[in-house]
């Protein structure tokens, strides 16, 4: 259990701190997005569908622009939804790392393995 927490502490920390950047990536989605309603003829709440739909690059297909910059815009969601993406990812790997320095004692891990493979 104190593993758990320890790890949520460190990654609950990490997001603190990079907040303002995972905020601005938001922000980008949200107003790209909304440009690029206003561009197709669609609906705000349609739009920001579109746009965090494109950003998590699942991208079902319901709604998809049609205009040639609209499709441009749409690659740098992408983009943006990518770079959110792999922040949140190394927040997660840094967590873990910093939980398993103080919870795993790697020589008994070695030890552990070295015993498997004989």
């Amino acid at each position: 259990m104190d593993f758990t927490l320890t790890f949520i502490y460190w990654f609950l920390f990490g997001l603190y701190l990079s907040a303002p950047v995972l905020l601005s990536l938001v922000l980008i989605v949200v107003a790209i997005g909304l440009l690029v309603g206003r561009r197709e003829s669609w609906k705000p709440g349609d739009a920001l569908y579109w746009s965090f739909i494109t950003a998590s690059t699942v991208g079902y297909g319901d709604i998809r622009p049609r205009r040639r910059l609209s499709k441009f815009l749409s690659i740098v969601i992408a983009f943006v939804g990518l770079t959110f993406t792999g922040i949140v990812v190394a927040i997660a790997v840094n967590s873990l790392g910093f939980t398993f320095d103080k919870y795993v004692d790697l020589n008994e891990v070695k030890n552990v393995i070295q015993k498997l493979e004989k």
